[in-house]
């Protein structure tokens, strides 16, 4: 039995890598109930492939017209769609946008690529880091020396997958009032280039320099950064607030009067250069009983052992277990409604019969879908 908040909706999500299962992944959370076409042949159902968690998985061979017809019959049911195939691969397999609506012109059809479906780089491949590039985001992270990918958080999920199922949400409710659905073009460099909104305005009121590790939240100002402990960790330290920054000086026992400067940026570098000399005197730890739970706006550094045992995360419930494997439990939470994880990742045609009778197809027509595995296009990334 599905819970959460979208139980009701009903997603196809055609099989992909990186922010198409992932947003599967947080629709089905929240109890949408989610299918996944995956290529017949395929494998699948590792414990470890979180953000395939929860779906029911319907191995179909794309180039079949039998199996067309059935994602077309699938689609005269469905709420929404999720594909990640670079422009024009759906439209060559039969099932593009104005087939789809023709058959039900309710369905809110989210196109999920790096680029988007227009302009010069739109068939071009790519990967996280590259959408983030275009748009300001990625010269903004790193070190003073060069960028940094910031793992594939900025594009791919941020940009990229939440972007998807906000737009998808959208969609829907829109089409429910309406009667009308519509293609939701759901590129990540433009996601990402909406997550970098409150930088640009940093930088047209001239609160922003291009140099990386010179400005307020890049790592340029000695009270918004990381700092080594005595024990080889690390702290996180973003005391931006005059108060704030009043108690981590108490804190931390610093006294030099250089520190009363706090906003000017000409002496970031030095005051950063003692800082971390105080800081290297104590272990992690040793800071953590001192700081937690303050209001110098303080955490560990953690690392992927250690964040699912921190008291925080316990206390909250952050991280769960399933199938052996640690994985963050759903988010956000509701009050009335939770979400859940609704199920385990599925081996690939796990659920071809039940997930077909319960979207209306007959015995005859699921034993109709068979044939030979052939590989479809790879996705964009």
């Amino acid at each position: 039995m599905r819970q959460g908040p979208l139980t009701g909706l009903k997603v196809i999500e055609f099989a992909g890598i990186g922010p198409g299962p992932f947003c599967g992944m947080l629709l089905s959370d929240l109890g949408a109930d989610v299918v996944r076409i995956d290529r017949k042949g395929g494998r699948g159902g590792a414990a470890s492939d979180i953000t395939a968690r929860g779906r029911r998985s319907v191995a179909l061979d794309l180039k079949t017209p039998a199996a067309i017809e059935a994602c077309l019959k699938l689609i005269e049911k469905a709420d929404a769609i999720i594909e990640g195939f670079r422009p024009g691969v759906m439209e060559r397999l039969g099932l593009g946008p104005d087939l789809a609506l023709r058959r039900n012109p309710k369905l809110v059809y989210g196109r999920m690529t790096g680029w988007g479906q227009t302009g010069p780089y739109a068939n071009a491949a790519g990967h996280d880091m590259n959408y983030i590039a275009i748009t300001g985001a990625l010269h903004a992270i790193g070190t003073s020396d060069k960028p940094v990918p910031p793992l594939n958080l900025v594009g791919d999920f941020g940009g990229g997958a939440l972007y998807l199922a906000f737009g998808l949400l959208a969609g829907v409710i829109q089409a429910r009032e309406s009667g009308h659905g519509q293609v939701i073009d759901c590129a990540m460099s433009d996601g990402a280039a909406s997550l970098m909104a409150m930088f640009y305005g940093f930088k047209a009121s001239g609160m922003w320099q291009e140099q990386r590790r010179s400005n307020l939240l890049d790592g340029g100002a000695h009270f918004y950064d990381t700092y080594q402990c005595a024990d080889g960790k690390w702290i996180s330290i973003g005391s931006i607030e005059p108060q704030f920054y009043a108690l981590l000086l108490e804190k931390t026992g610093v006294t030099d009067p250089e520190f009363s400067r706090q906003m000017d940026r000409s002496v970031w570098p030095q005051l950063r250069e003692k800082l971390a000399v105080a800081i290297a005197g104590k272990t992690q730890a040793q800071w953590c009983e001192i700081m937690d739970g303050t209001d110098v706006c303080f955490a560990p550094v953690l690392d992927l052992d250690e964040a699912p045992k921190h008291p925080h995360n316990v206390a909250r419930k952050t991280f769960v277990e399933v199938g052996g494997v640690v994985q963050p439990a759903p988010a956000p939470r509701f009050s009335v409604t939770p979400g859940a994880i609704q199920g385990p990742p599925p081996t690939v045609g796990a659920h071809d019969r039940e997930a077909l009778l319960d979207w209306g197809f007959t015995p005859s027509e699921i034993a109709a879908l068979t044939g030979p595995a052939i590989p479809l296009e790879d996705p964009a990334s």
